[in-house]
């Protein structure tokens, strides 16, 4: 399925993970949004909790994956050009967030980008290059203006045929912000979420203190971080060219891809990570600012209150937003945190 997995990105410090006899619950982790996902609830996790949490995961997966037969988001796509079709509030939730994003960046975000992803396929054991005219073929499908959201109706509608909906890159934002409010019902005072790389850092550590977390090293192994965030309640996420990607043609294709040349975006960055207090908000900015570039994506940022953001270019130069400086620690010497522009 192709939502925004980042297996690689943001490694945590799970150090608490099994270290304490105190906990009614160890850590739990399932396959779920097509990807690892792991609360961790220390000394407040329970099996009823922790059920509640996955059972809800599941239901968002099976509502809103492009790749699974049955789904809503399945249901909208083959009926594109067709008849609008009845979803649920979840999926109308997030159709309207990635809309916004979609008129905030001009379409450097685009919901409607599935016929290009299911072209190249990337992430999955079908992954390939596609032709020039396949792409081109293609690109006429890609168009938001074109997806229609009925709310009084509780519909959406593709009004061209071939059109594919994929909400991959916000919907794992949706579902942290789930777990995130069933946590907080069950005044559970602090959590550490990973799906599959969108970190909640629900709450502070024990006594207070601001959680810390390893950001990964872009263009290294798997688990290498390159700097340290502390931060207390906050969520983070990150896109880049490393979390899923093709290598063929003697080339690296990632997966984030642009929608006006139907190829994977090359303008220098190669991963921005976004903090902010709502995960759908992280996880839809974190594809549209990757996708901007630096100026335009640091500009956006910059623009809307409570959203900071770390990018790493190919020079392996790190820039952060105002509101991180001073809370992030670059850890490996070969990147280089440049502090003006």
């Amino acid at each position: 399925m192709h939502f925004h997995t980042s297996p690689l990105l943001p490694i945590l410090f799970f150090t608490l993970y099994l270290t304490s006899c105190a906990q009614p619950l160890p850590v739990q982790t399932e396959f779920v949004l097509g990807t690892v996902c792991t609360v961790n609830l220390y000394d407040r996790g329970s099996a009823k909790i922790y059920r509640e949490i996955f059972t809800r995961l599941r239901e968002i997966e099976d509502r809103m994956s492009a790749n699974k037969e049955g789904t809503e988001v399945d249901e909208v796509n083959r009926n594109a050009g067709l008849a609008p079709v009845s979803v649920h509030p979840d999926v109308l939730a997030v159709t309207g967030a990635a809309l916004y994003y979609a008129e905030l960046s001009r379409g450097a975000f685009d919901p409607t980008i599935g016929s290009l992803v299911k072209l190249w396929n990337i992430g999955s054991d079908d992954a390939r290059v596609p032709s020039a005219l396949e792409i081109q073929s293609a690109l006429p499908l890609v168009g938001y203006r074109d997806l229609v959201i009925d709310e009084k109706a509780g519909t959406l509608f593709l009004k061209r045929p071939g059109m594919r909906l994929d909400l991959g890159a916000i919907a794992k934002g949706y579902a942290a912000d789930e777990v995130a409010r069933i946590i907080k019902s069950h005044r559970i005072p602090r959590a550490m979420v990973d799906l599959g790389g969108n970190i909640l850092a629900y709450g502070s550590k024990s006594g207070g203190a601001p959680w810390r977390i390893g950001v990964q090293d872009p263009v290294s192994e798997r688990g290498n971080h390159i700097g340290i965030l502390e931060t207390i309640n906050k969520t983070l996420v990150t896109s880049g060219v490393y979390e899923r990607y093709l290598e063929a043609d003697g080339k690296h294709w990632h997966h984030i891809l642009n929608t006006k040349t139907g190829y994977p975006v090359e303008n220098g960055l190669v991963s921005v990570t976004i903090v902010a207090d709502h995960s759908i908000d992280a996880d839809g900015l974190s594809t549209t600012v990757f996708a901007l570039g630096y100026e335009a994506g640091r500009a956006l940022v910059e623009s809307i209150p409570g959203i900071d953001a770390i990018f790493i270019n190919s020079d392996l130069e790190i820039r952060v937003s105002e509101g991180l400086r001073g809370k992030f620690r670059v850890s490996d010497e070969r990147f280089r945190l440049i502090e003006t522009d």
